[in-house]
């Protein structure tokens, strides 16, 4: 009765560097573009909607009038 061992070397994450590095690679850059995407929609949601129409009191101002 003699034990087959199977050789997983060539599947192992861990013991095939230059396909870890490239999935790494790919993984830091989609990591990276969602982490952009998520950023750029915050900031167009969050956007500056334009100079409000503020009333300012007219003794306030720089030439102020006073009653």
């Amino acid at each position: 009765m003699a034990s087959e061992v199977t050789d997983n070397k060539h599947k192992d994450f861990t013991a095939n560097w230059v396909t870890t590095s490239k999935f790494l690679f790919y993984l830091h850059l989609v990591c990276f573009a969602v982490f952009l995407f998520g950023a750029c929609a915050k900031l167009y949601t969050q956007r500056y909607k334009g100079k409000p129409d503020i009333e300012v009191q007219s003794s306030s101002k720089y030439t102020p009038e006073y009653k």
